[in-house]
């Protein structure tokens, strides 16, 4: 869910949040970390991966737009239950008709391309290449021994959107619990800005893997016509695993 941002009424257009405590702060090393971390947090990745295309799930985004003084001048809503169709493929079926009194935001296709690709699950195994990375030091999330990693794309091509920021890793099982950045790039001037918050992802345990529970943010995105505060936040709730014997049934 990255919000594609355009001119609106002279007003700047956006979709932003700020990610709780300081994004790129150092966190302070006691210890090193395993040999090649990066490709184990990958392979435990592609394995989270492949296990969530076994699932369904409902999603609820909404995102709100505020004024200077933080009064909500509009918000968007929506509900999504992700699930199978009678072939198997994987559907993504709407609860109700989606809400919005926005006046200061466009949502694009690219924003709802980055809530799928971006946000909940990132840095696999097929995607590794396109990284670099750097020990940052560990701290514990929830009670959750992590080392810390620092991703960031080796180049952008044309057409790519990738993540730049933290990712925090459980110790014991190489799972990322916790990811904590933007989408990128950023596109400035021109007549269509294109900027994109920073959000704070943070995972559950369900079933033995790790997946998206959470996606919360709130930021002020600086376009040519002034600033625009956002507060985004997206739930994944009700995993269920899906065989072709199971009939999901979701609570409205």
């Amino acid at each position: 869910m990255k919000y594609r941002l355009q001119a609106f009424r002279n007003l700047g257009i956006g979709f932003g949040f700020i990610v709780a405590s300081g994004l790129f702060e150092p966190v302070l090393r006691s210890e090193e970390p395993p040999a090649n971390l990066a490709r184990r947090v990958a392979a435990r990745e592609t394995t989270e991966e492949e296990a969530r295309n076994h699932y369904t799930w409902r999603q609820t985004m909404v995102m709100a737009e505020l004024d200077g003084r933080g009064v909500e001048t509009g918000r968007y809503r929506e509900i999504r239950d992700v699930l199978f169709s009678a072939e198997g493929k994987r559907v993504e079926q709407l609860v109700g008709k989606p809400s919005s009194t926005l006046t200061h935001i466009i949502l694009t296709d690219e924003d709802f391309a980055d809530l799928r690709e971006i946000q909940p699950l990132l840095l696999t195994t097929e995607r590794l290449f396109m990284y670099e990375s750097q020990f940052k030091g560990e701290e514990t999330v929830e009670g959750v021994d992590c080392w810390v990693l620092q991703i960031r794309p080796r180049q952008i091509l044309a057409g790519q959107r990738l993540f730049d920021g933290l990712i925090w890793v459980d110790k014991t099982e190489n799972a990322i619990v916790k990811a904590q950045g933007q989408a990128v790039p950023q596109e400035r001037g021109g007549k269509h800005e294109n900027l994109f918050p920073q959000f704070t992802t943070t995972r559950q345990k369900v079933d033995g893997h790790w997946f998206p529970a959470s996606t919360l943010g709130d930021d002020t995105l600086w376009f040519q016509g002034g600033p625009q505060r956002e507060r985004l936040s997206v739930r994944y709730e009700n995993y269920k695993r899906f065989s072709a014997e199971s009939t999901i049934h979701f609570e409205q």
